[in-house]
């Protein structure tokens, strides 16, 4: 029997909130994720990114907030700002029928003042980043003692980012804690030593990239030489006319380079990067999800979190340093159950080797294409490597 959010025996409200946003059946994790955790208990939870871990958690997460109740109830970490930003804004979206539940985003980078202002209001559930919750915490602008559920989302890369104290005693200071959520693409070491210590009769949850579940993606390169790069990806763009782009660079100093020059030939982008200023950040992102952006450049450590359902498409203008990191970014595009494309430009022998390895390492199939002067697209015709002569001794 299919499960669906019905059975899972959510309240009216959930149910009609996902509904208005479109969602029919849950995903496994959230399937199997989402019982565990209303009936109060400790899960760790290994599952690939756009898998719907967010409402794996904020799903029953707000189901057990009593909204009569002022004080934090709900309490969710996350490695990084941008994840932070999306996760809040993930739960608003669910919370559209409730009545009383607020949610407050707390974040480093950003003015602390409108932030106390956030927790003045009596927020039920706050998403933070351990450095500035801590900071919150010691100037007593906000209380642990509340809190009913804690949940680290992507907890390997948070506690690979040097958390790991900080997050170990957020937790510690939560006392009246009755279950403990872990959320990662792998269970890393730190990960595991989170669970040892904090988590009882855990329920262990790993979702695989089941077909279902994997993004549906056509994976395509282009040769050419670094300097048609540029130019290669605008006719590509514009040739096969998407309309929602993200465009992946290695370095800063390339992704502001490479937003200036298609600025300039009258395309609509803009890029986010560590060197622009996080309000400016959060300004794009904002015009990008709401569609009013039609080409996103980034660097992949300022793009992390952005979880937009209908990217066309995705273009490693670099060729990225780290396996993950290109799963990571062709993982943009292809959600939702809708189709998805990712292009990667190779331009020298460095990139094409290094993509080559990313096919091997994930078991991809990157169709190698050819794009004409005219915009037309054919496949390239890949020569078959001659068999290496015998040599005779």
């Amino acid at each position: 029997m299919e499960v669906t959010f019905e059975s899972l025996g959510l309240s009216p409200a959930m149910l009609k909130a996902l509904e208005a946003k479109g969602y029919g059946y849950p995903t496994t994790i959230q399937a199997e994720a989402i019982p565990h955790f209303l009936q109060w208990k400790d899960v760790i939870a290994k599952a690939p990114t756009g898998t719907g871990k967010t409402f794996a958690f904020g799903i029953p997460m707000i189901e057990h907030i009593d909204p009569e109740v002022e004080g934090v109830q709900g309490l969710i970490l996350a490695p990084t700002r941008e994840l932070a930003i999306q996760i809040g804004d993930e739960l608003r979206g669910l919370l559209t029928y409730y009545q009383g539940i607020r949610v407050a985003v707390l974040y480093g980078g950003a003015g602390i003042g409108s932030q106390i202002k956030q927790l003045e209001r009596k927020p039920q559930i706050v998403v933070a980043t351990p450095g500035r919750l801590m900071d919150h915490y010691n100037r007593k602008t906000i209380r642990l003692d509340k809190i009913q559920t804690v949940v680290l989302d992507e907890a390997d890369r948070m506690l690979d980012m040097g958390f790991f104290k900080d997050v170990t005693r957020i937790i510690d200071k939560v006392k009246n804690r009755r279950n403990l959520g872990l959320f990662s693409a792998t269970i890393s070491q730190e990960v595991m030593t989170v669970s040892w210590m904090y988590q009882r009769d855990e329920v262990e949850i790993t979702v695989e990239p089941k077909q279902e579940d994997r993004p549906d993606i056509d994976q395509f390169s282009l040769s050419c030489t670094p300097l048609e790069k540029a130019e290669t990806t605008l006719r590509l763009i514009r040739a096969q006319g998407f309309e929602r782009v993200m465009i992946f660079c290695n370095t800063k100093h390339m992704c502001q380079r490479l937003c200036d020059e298609f600025q300039r030939a009258g395309l609509d982008c803009d890029c986010i990067h560590g060197d622009i200023r996080q309000s400016q950040r959060e300004k794009t992102m904002q015009r990008y999800r709401e569609g009013k952006l039609a080409v996103l450049i980034a660097t992949d450590v300022a793009s992390r979190g952005i979880d937009v359902d209908d990217v066309d498409c995705v273009i490693n203008y670099d060729i990225p340093e780290e396996n993950e990191y290109y799963v990571h970014r062709i993982g943009r595009t292809g959600r939702a159950k809708r189709k998805g494309a990712a292009w990667s430009l190779v331009s020298n022998f460095p990139e094409k080797a290094k993509l080559e390895e990313i096919c091997k390492f994930c078991n991809f199939t990157i169709q190698p294409m050819v794009l004409a002067a005219d915009g037309t697209l054919t496949e390239e015709k890949v020569k078959p490597s001659a068999a290496p002569k015998r040599r005779y001794r």
